[in-house]
């Protein structure tokens, strides 16, 4: 993985969270921290937090006397989900490292992890981390998402912005969100980390914007996209946004625009 790959700052916060959230992630959110609340887990951490979405979603179904801890590997991610949500004495917000958890041994009944394993380098190392500080009852959640193929929208981007840089397309959304859905690789890692009860559910979900414009500039500015093309040309960011929703438009239509999303939720008790 490139190291690019995990680096969310700059304006990159401001679009996920304005054009991403609400066209992949809002859906996958509320099935996510429905799962988790399901135990009734009084101690919550959530890893790779991003701007909040699943924040947010667990903030409105845990009780009064829950507390939710939540990190990202990015000060700049933590920050903005920390505007989002307001004053909420239940939650502690940590820039933390999820191959390093700076947590005591059983400590949360619960870990969550929206679409944040794809990013750890040493998946075994973070899954390990997780069980570590799970209770002996306690479970850890969390989602990818499947290949490109089954996700209509970042594969007509990557194909169209790809097309602007022949030589050397960029590649991220296919090598990184969309790179590492296999199961059994998955559950192979959660066994080396110790986990002895995997079960992996996919999860279908329609991806909605009012116009092709909306998922061009989700995905090419609001994720690390945007630092590939800047890289290997910092004016043609505007034209690879432009680029991708002509392409969107030309395989959608002018809007509005419903494209098929796929992800696998995992579940695995220590």
């Amino acid at each position: 993985m490139a190291e690019a790959d995990k680096l969310f700052a700059g304006n990159i916060p401001g679009f996920y969270d304005r054009f991403l959230v609400p066209l992949i992630f809002e859906p996958y959110a509320r099935d996510l921290s429905a799962r988790v609340t399901s135990n009734n887990p009084k101690r919550v951490l959530e890893v790779a937090a991003g701007t909040g979405v699943v924040t947010r979603s667990l903030a409105s179904r845990l009780p009064a006397n829950a507390k939710l801890v939540v990190t990202d590997l990015n000060s700049p991610m933590i920050e903005h989900a920390k505007s989002r949500i307001g004053q909420d004495e239940r939650i502690e917000w940590r820039t933390a490292d999820a191959q390093n958890l700076p947590f005591e041994n059983e400590t949360f009944d619960a870990v969550a992890c929206q679409f944040g394993a794809m990013f750890f380098p040493d998946k075994v190392r973070a899954f390990k981390e997780a069980r570590r500080v799970l209770t002996p009852a306690g479970r850890y959640y969390f989602s990818v998402w499947d290949k490109i193929a089954e996700n209509e929208f970042a594969d007509v981007v990557t194909q169209a912005v790809g097309e602007m840089f022949p030589s050397d397309p960029p590649l991220f959304l296919a090598r990184t969100p969309h790179g590492h859905y296999d199961v059994d690789t998955l559950r192979a890692h959660l066994s080396l980390a110790g986990f002895s009860e995997v079960s992996v559910d996919a999860v279908d979900e329609r991806s909605k914007a009012p116009s092709p414009r909306e998922p061009a500039i989700a995905y090419v500015e609001g994720t690390p996209l945007r630092n590939e093309v800047e890289a290997r040309d910092a004016t043609r960011l505007e034209e690879a946004t432009t680029r991708a929703a002509e392409a969107i438009g030309k395989h959608f239509g002018a809007g509005p625009l419903d494209g098929r999303i796929r992800a696998y939720v995992i579940t695995a008790a220590r």
